[in-house]
This record gives structure tokens, sequence and C-alpha cells, in this order.
């Protein structure tokens, strides 16, 4: 009897042993394009438009711009926004500058301009982002570090505290 039982519940052992799949190499590869697919997007959503009049200079840093106000600067003009405040041609001389040679006049004008306007809209709408201060510097490679500085200075006298440089990004 004892033989007996043991035949008739070796069909039932074979039966309920599961079928195996060894997943490690799918997981392998979706792994792999997850990291691909979060490595080439772009988060950021920052559209820069740059004059034809600057050229950036090349960096190899990885770090995404931050929205903030767009200060472009060629050695013959100024743009706040793609809205030119100074233009060499027109004018006829270098940056007004005053303070001691060191703020450039019309810069610090417009800057002044654009923060009260982005405080006024803040105050008015309830869902306004908060006023950053965060002022992208697209510079031209052949302004001098005197210039640079002058208009660091502008900015944080303007109420522009951080800066960000935009610079052209290796491919």
């Amino acid at each position: 009897m004892r033989h007996y039982r043991s035949i008739r519940n070796r069909g039932k052992r074979q039966k309920s042993s599961a079928f195996e799949l060894d997943i490690t190499s799918l997981l392998d590869i979706l792994v792999i394009l997850l990291v691909f697919l979060l490595q080439s997007y772009n988060s950021s959503g920052i559209i820069l438009n740059i004059p034809s009049g600057v050229e950036l200079p090349i960096s190899e840093s990885q770090a995404m711009n931050t929205p903030g106000v767009m200060v472009q600067v060629s050695p013959s003009t100024i743009w706040v926004d793609d809205k030119v405040i100074y233009d060499q041609e027109n004018d006829g001389e270098q940056w007004k500058k005053d303070m001691g040679n060191r703020r450039i006049v019309p810069l610090y004008n417009a800057l002044v301009k654009k923060r009260q306007d982005i405080q006024r809209l803040e105050k008015s709408v309830s869902e306004a982002a908060e006023f950053s201060a965060v002022v992208n510097l697209i510079v031209d490679k052949t302004i001098r570090y005197n210039d640079l500085k002058s208009l660091m200075f502008t900015s944080a006298e303007a109420g522009f505290r951080k800066y960000k440089f935009v610079v052209l990004g290796e491919e």
C-alpha cells in the first residue's frame, strides 16, 4: 500500500514545480535604456536667442541654465531680454558709466525697471513666482575683464545679485 501511494503522489509533485524564467538580462537592458534616456533629456525648457554679434565662450560644463533676466552683451550693443538698451553705433560713444566708472547707466536703468515690473507683477498675481534676483549674462568672449566686472557690479546694484554665465557647450 505504501508503494502505491508514493507512485500516486509522484505525478503531483512533478506538476507542482513552477517554470522559472531568468529576467536578469532583460532588466539590464531596461536599466541601460533608462540611463540613456535620462542622460539625453533636457528639462530646463529655456530658449535663448543669441544675437548675431555675440560669440559665446566654449565650456565643458553640463549644468543647465536657470530662468532669470537675460542680459546679452556684444562689444557694441547691450540687450535686456531681447530689447536693445544701448547701441554704440547710434550713441557713438563707449558705455556711459557713473559711480567711479563702475556702473553702466543704461543697463542699470533697464534692470531697475525690469525688477520693478517683476515685483509689481508678483504683488498683483497670487500664483506669480517669487523674485529670484537671477541675471543670466550672455557675454561675447572678446569683452574685457574690467567691462565684465562693470556688468556684474551694475547687475548687483540694480538688485540682481545672482549671476549665471551662459556659455556654448561642446557636443
